[in-house]
């Protein structure tokens, strides 16, 4: 038995001591999926991700001054490449580890119909979108609005967040009636959590996916490697799929 509790302790103590810890840049949209399987991953491997949240443009702004982030899930896959070509990201380490959707939301039941025509008939003061100069699901949102011919008549209730959990805080709060948020933002259980809400037709807007990539920072730090392992795990995909996101 003493022999037994040893092996344990030493056990124990050479897993603390291979943990390490690995800086995350996240996109604002998978914040909560995110923690969740930064806990998970705690648990599986005893590696801590230490996560910051953001705007994707804005994250690699930060990169490229010197950030000290080693891994980084982007909200779109052009900027994971940009880093990659300019050898700020690990050649052959980017993939898409989820693909987002928009939706239009409003925390008022009934007041967004299931076909959106809330849109073209022009019953509210204020429109929320994030920023589509830093924003993926921003530049999703102006994208839908143009194919729908409504750019024009909506411009002058437009009201911009910088991340899209900002543009989500505006409606959530009463700010504006409706906006544009990623659907993960809004799902629980299989079904939008509270208000009423129109999932934009994935033909209004360009493919939403979003990309992990290894930074150069992160090149020899085994727990970024294997965070990067476990992202595309069963039980990381189940956490993914569970707040709304396709492959």
């Amino acid at each position: 038995m003493k022999r037994l509790l040893l092996a344990t302790c030493l056990f124990g103590f050479a897993a603390s001591a291979q943990a390490d810890e690995v800086k995350v840049a996240v996109a604002a949209n998978f914040s909560a999926p995110m923690q969740k399987i930064a806990a998970d991953f705690e648990k599986a491997t005893g590696h801590k991700a230490v996560l910051s949240t953001g705007a994707t443009g804005a994250f690699y702004a930060q990169i490229k001054n010197g950030a000290p982030f080693e891994v980084f899930l982007a909200a779109d896959d052009e900027t994971p490449a940009k880093l990659e070509s300019e050898g700020l990201g690990v050649k052959g380490s980017r993939f898409t580890y989820a693909i987002g959707k928009l939706v239009l939301w409003s925390t008022k039941p009934g007041f967004v119909d299931p076909q959106g025509e809330v849109l073209k008939k022009g019953g509210f003061e204020k429109l929320a979108l994030a920023n589509p100069k830093t924003a993926p699901y921003g530049l999703a949102a102006v994208e839908a609005l143009k194919k729908l011919g409504l750019a024009e008549a909506v411009q002058p209730k437009l009201v911009q967040g910088e991340t899209i959990t900002q543009t989500y805080q505006f409606v959530a709060s009463g700010n504006a009636e409706l906006g544009f948020v990623a659907l993960s933002l809004v799902w629980k259980d299989g079904a939008i959590a509270n208000g009423s809400a129109w999932v934009v037709p994935a033909d209004l807007y360009s493919p939403i996916r979003q990309d992990a990539v290894l930074l150069s920072k992160g090149a020899s730090q085994p727990a970024a490697q294997a965070l990067l392992q476990y992202l595309r795990s069963d039980a990381a995909r189940a956490v993914i799929r569970a707040y709304g996101y396709a492959f």
